[in-house]
């Protein structure tokens, strides 16, 4: 069982991992492109609608499919005062708990509610309201289902790291420097 839970960990992380690395050229992206717009606005005065939607596009697949590489190395904010000073087992049944009765339902529900908004979406191959801006708007909205399918997968493996942690048989941590860490 624990070789079980252990491939299944080390691949989630894995492949979070991954998502989070390639999204992260999307932040050099956006500069960049935020850059060529002033540059063409102000020095050539010259507009692109589809170089401005490629930043939200970009700024959206960031964020959120970003989430879950996010949630893999513990970066999200946390409201509970007391899980920083709190021992191991405490954080693992917060972290345990958090994830059945928060994350991996809310990441269901997400996904339920979004999957029609999309599947219409793909259906009419829906594009941008500008005739000169990205005509891939069904694309943009299927990262709503990537990042509700990223975190749904990573609120398993944290919950799996919590309860082999609370019974005592922790998972070795994922860190960018392990063997899992690398494609």
């Amino acid at each position: 069982m624990t070789k079980l839970a252990t491939a299944l960990v080390t691949f989630i992380d894995r492949f979070n991992n991954a998502a989070g690395k390639i999204t992260a050229l999307f932040a050099l992206a956006i500069v960049f492109l935020q850059f060529i717009i002033v540059l063409m606005r102000y020095v050539f005065g010259i507009g692109s609608i589809f170089i401005q939607e490629s930043i939200v596009y970009f700024h959206a697949i960031l964020f959120m499919v970003g989430a879950g590489y996010t949630l893999l190395h513990d970066g999200h904010v946390r409201l509970d005062v007391f899980y920083r000073t709190a021992s191991k087992r405490t954080k693992n049944l917060i972290n345990l708990l958090g994830s059945l009765v928060c994350l991996l339902p809310m990441s269901l529900l997400i996904w339920v509610y979004a999957w029609p908004y999309v599947l219409q979406s793909w259906r009419v191959l829906e594009g941008s309201k500008e005739t000169s801006g990205i005509q891939a708007v069904f694309l943009l909205k299927t990262v709503v289902l990537v990042f509700a399918g990223l975190l749904f997968a990573q609120g398993i493996s944290l919950a799996v790291r919590s309860l082999f942690g609370l019974i005592g048989r922790p998972l070795a941590p994922f860190t960018s420097q392990s063997p899992a860490a690398k494609l």
